[in-house]
C-alpha cells in the first residue's frame, strides 16, 4: 500500500469517528430537546410539579380559602375531620350557620368577638395572662352561655389567622355534644383523670379551623378534678401549643355549680352572658364576685327586644370595681 493509499484510508476512518460523533451528539442535542419540553410543559402547568395545594373552603365566612395561603397550625391542616356537623340541625337552633354569615346575627358575633381576640393579639404587651382562653358563663341555668360560647367559637372559626376548640366545660350538664352531635362518651374529665390521650377526645369538625372537646364522664368529685393540677397542667398545655388557638369553654352557672368558679381562675378572659330583662341585678352582682380572679370580665345581653332587629343585642366591656 503506498503513501496515498495510507492517506485515504486514515481519512476514511476520521470520517467515520466524525460521523458516529455526529449521531451522539444529534442523540444528545434530542435528550435535550426532550428536557426542554418537558419544563416548558411543566411552566405551563400541562405537567404539574407537585400535588396541587388542598382547597378548604370557609363557607361560614362566605369567602374561599387555599390551605397553602393561609397560615394555619400544621395539626389542623393534616389531619382529616372526626365530626361532621349537622348544620340543619344548627340552623335550626338558631346557630351561626353558612347561610347567614352576612346576617344580623353574624355581624353582632363580629362585635362581641372582636375585643376578645384584641387581647389575645395584645397579651404580650397588654399584660393579660392566658388571653388565649375563654370562659363563657351566666348567673343562672336557662341565660344562653351555651349558645352563646358555641355561636363564639363558630365565629372565630372564621379569622383568617386563628383555629378555635370548644371546650365543654359543663361537665354536670354537658350540651356541647348534644348540639353538635356528638356521640363520644369520652372527654374533658377522661383526659384530666389520664384515661384517655389528648387525640382521643378532641374532634376535629369539618367546620374549618372549629375542634371540640367534649365533658366526658360524669363524676360525683368534677369540682375536685377541676381544680388539681392535672387540669391546670393541661389548660396550661392546651393555651401554648399554638399560638394561633382560641379556647372557648362553655362553663356551668356560677350560681348553680361550683364548677364555674374554678374555671374562671385557669383563663385570662370571662365572658358573662346576662338575659335582658329577666336576670335580677343583686344575682348579676353575686355571680360576678365569683370572677374576682379573672382580669377581664365581658358582658352579653342576651334576649333583647332593644336589639338589632333579631332579638338579640351584645356589648362587651369590663366589670370595674
Amino acid at each position: 500500500m503506498n503513501i496515498i493509499e495510507k492517506a485515504l484510508e486514515k481519512k476514511a476512518g476520521k470520517s467515520e469517528e466524525i460521523a458516529q460523533a455526529d449521531e451522539k451528539i444529534a442523540e444528545q442535542d434530542q435528550g435535550f430537546k426532550s428536557v426542554a419540553e418537558d419544563l416548558i410543559a411543566r411552566e405551563n402547568n400541562s405537567v404539574p410539579l407537585e400535588k396541587e395545594p388542598e382547597v378548604v373552603v370557609n363557607t361560614i365566612a362566605g369567602k374561599d380559602k387555599v390551605a397553602g395561603e393561609e397560615k394555619k397550625s400544621s395539626r389542623q391542616r393534616s389531619l382529616k375531620a372526626d365530626l361532621k356537623v349537622n348544620l340543619a340541625h344548627l340552623k335550626d337552633k338558631g346557630m351561626l350557620v353558612p347561610e347567614v354569615s352576612q346576617s344580623q346575627l353574624a355581624e353582632e358575633y363580629r362585635i362581641v368577638k372582636r375585643p376578645i381576640l384584641d387581647n389575645v393579639e395584645g397579651q404580650d404587651s397588654n399584660g393579660i395572662e392566658r388571653a388565649n382562653l375563654v370562659l363563657v358563663t351566666s348567673s343562672l341555668p336557662g341565660e344562653g352561655k351555651t349558645y352563646t360560647a358555641a355561636n363564639l367559637a363558630l365565629s372565630i372559626a372564621t379569622e383568617r389567622d386563628k383555629t378555635v376548640m370548644l371546650i365543654d366545660g359543663d361537665v354536670a350538664k354537658p350540651s356541647i355534644s348534644k348540639l353538635f352531635g356528638i356521640e363520644s362518651k369520652k372527654g374533658l374529665i377522661d383526659l384530666i383523670e389520664g384515661e384517655v390521650s389528648f387525640q382521643d377526645v378532641v374532634l376535629r369538625t369539618d367546620i374549618p379551623n372549629l375542634s371540640i372537646m367534649p365533658a366526658g364522664k360524669l363524676h360525683e368529685q368534677s369540682t375536685e378534678i377541676l381544680a388539681s393540677s392535672a387540669m391546670k397542667k393541661l389548660i396550661s398545655e392546651i393555651s401554648s401549643r399554638y399560638k394561633d388557638r382560641v379556647i372557648i369553654i362553655d362553663s356551668p352557672p356560677l350560681l348553680a355549680a361550683t364548677q364555674g368558679a374554678v374555671l374562671a381562675s385557669l383563663v385570662g378572659q370571662v365572658v358573662m352572658v346576662v338575659e335582658s330583662d329577666k336576670t335580677p341585678q343583686h344575682i348579676i352582682n353575686e355571680a360576678v364576685e365569683k370572677l374576682s380572679s379573672c382580669e377581664v370580665v365581658g358582658c352579653v345581653l342576651n334576649k333583647s327586644r332593644k336589639g338589632f332587629g333579631m332579638g338579640y343585642y351584645y356589648g362587651y366591656g369590663n366589670y370595674a370595681e
